[in-house]
């Protein structure tokens, strides 16, 4: 076997995962209209995958508020619990592990999609830019689109929304998931909160980085009532060196993002979480994060580390093998590829992604991606 590594057990609290493939969350928006509901579609799609060792759903909005795309999954509704048992079923019959990523976009919105056609909700007044959010414009017909100014939410509405994700968490048990994933990454509500370029509060949650973390603490304290902290997992997306301006929404470039993220992840050390998600930038030419973070992110924190971001089986293995981290996790080839960790188990050539299909439509680009034909062994 070429990539040995890949496929060892890992151990996330009492769950074995049988290799150490991960399926990141993706962002496909196939849910079912109106209502953004999960549905037997979309069951077949993360079946089609259940070859990783650990999977986590694309970003799933807590609320309504927490939209910024057409189509996308919610869990806030009966009717969103219900079409997501549809596909926790389908996991669970074939004995594997899914979580839910948990989403708020903050100001990453339209105001198409917001209740009421009200202004998108963030920590501070603003609008988010270099960035595009997709909204409908027809009946299964959609076009990108600025995000709208955004405005400041009040300090009683920043600790309702920490109980909205507290219930967000409960609707995802009750729906069958594993566990649960709170994206705090890639410029979204979370992000939004722990960046100065994003956050000017003067209350609690904002100032120092211990006041802008203080919105994900309370998060982490809230959904770790609902399931045990090995079930909880958070995700980063820390940006370090980069000459892309239009690409600084991502992760909000800190003036010093080395300090910012391990005190973050030393927070959710103490909290005893199960693991932790590292994006990193994923375009073309992009730099990789320093082996010194890296380090410094494998010593301040005990549970599974996680990372994802352009990253072949080559370079999964020499991570692993360095033990600089736990997991890898593989976007775009999983999209194009149903059965990747069999076809990286014998080394063998990978479908293109399909870029005309990657948002909205139907099984096409989706769930009718070839799988390979395995080599025969004895």
């Amino acid at each position: 076997m070429k990539y040995p590594a890949l496929f060892d057990t890992a151990t996330l609290g009492s769950l074995t995962l049988e290799n150490r493939i991960v399926l990141p969350p993706l962002t496909r928006s196939r849910s079912s209209q109106p209502g953004n509901i999960a549905n037997e579609l979309m069951a077949k799609y993360y079946s089609q995958r259940s070859g990783a060792g650990f999977m986590i759903t694309e970003g799933t909005q807590i609320e309504p508020r927490g939209q910024g795309y057409a189509w996308t999954p919610g869990i806030h509704s009966p009717e969103q619990v219900e079409g997501w048992r549809k596909v926790t079923q389908a996991i669970h019959d074939q004995g594997k592990v899914i979580f839910a990523q948990l989403w708020h976009v903050g100001r990453v919105s339209h105001t198409s999609l917001q209740p009421g056609n009200a202004a998108p909700i963030a920590p501070s007044a603003g609008k988010a830019d270099t960035v595009s959010v997709f909204i409908e414009t027809g009946p299964g017909e959609g076009a990108l689109a600025e995000p709208s100014p955004a405005r400041a939410l009040s300090t009683q509405e920043v600790k309702e929304l920490v109980q909205l994700y507290k219930q967000a968490a409960v609707n995802a048990k009750d729906a069958g998931f594993d566990g649960i994933e709170i994206h705090s990454a890639n410029g979204y509500l979370v992000n939004q909160f722990i960046s100065d370029k994003s956050n000017f509060r003067q209350d609690e949650y904002g100032g120092s980085l211990e006041n802008r973390l203080r919105f994900l603490k309370e998060i982490v304290e809230a959904v770790t009532q609902v399931f045990s902290p090995e079930r909880v997992g958070v995700r980063f997306a820390p940006m370090f060196e980069t000459t892309q301006e239009d690409r600084i929404y991502l992760g909000l470039l800190e003036d010093d993002p080395h300090t910012t993220y391990v005190t973050a992840i030393k927070m959710l050390e103490q909290a005893k979480l199960g693991y932790l998600s590292l994006a990193e930038a994923d375009w073309d030419n992009a730099p990789e994060l320093p082996d010194s973070f890296r380090q410094a992110v494998r010593d301040s924190f005990s549970g599974l580390i996680i990372y994802a971001g352009r990253y072949t089986p080559e370079r999964g293995q020499r991570l692993l093998e360095k033990n600089l981290g736990d997991l890898i996790a593989f976007g775009r080839p999983f999209i194009a590829n149903p059965d990747l960790p069999e076809r990286i188990r014998h080394d063998l050539p990978l479908n293109a992604v399909d870029p005309t299909t990657m948002y909205g439509g139907t099984d096409l680009g989706y769930t009718d991606y070839p799988t390979a034909d395995m080599p025969q062994t004895n």
